[in-house]
């Protein structure tokens, strides 16, 4: 009986490590045993930063309103309130671009906000 060894298989999964692997540093490319480790470590970053990315967006977002706020003499907290107040539905990612790319747009957005807060809605 001829004995089947499993090089195919073997080489099948190695090439793949070694796939995913590719840019790593020093023997984490090329030494299979270490390029497991590196290439498990990253895919478990990886998932974790995909949640992680979203927080660190909507920060960025928060930030950039909160500047572009405070030009207008009005803190961050205030103008989410008036815009909620004034039944303004305008989510954080787009308000922050509004701010960036056409200030005076946003501050007519402020003035809808001030306007809700001297006046809150009932």
């Amino acid at each position: 009986m001829v004995r089947i060894k499993a090089t195919v298989a073997r080489r099948r999964g190695r090439k793949r490590v070694f796939k995913q692997a590719k840019g790593q540093f020093g023997t984490r490319k090329n030494n299979y045993r270490q390029a497991i480790r590196s290439v498990i470590k990253g895919m478990s970053y990886a998932y974790r930063d995909r949640k992680v990315k979203k927080r660190e967006f909507r920060a960025l977002w928060i930030v950039r309103l909160n500047a572009a706020c405070r030009e207008e003499g009005l803190s961050y907290s205030r103008f989410i309130n008036g815009l909620n107040n004034a039944n303004v539905a305008v989510n954080r990612k787009v308000l922050a671009e509004i701010a960036v790319t056409d200030p005076v747009g946003f501050s007519q957005i402020i003035a809808i906000a001030k306007g809700a807060i001297s006046q809150p809605a009932a």
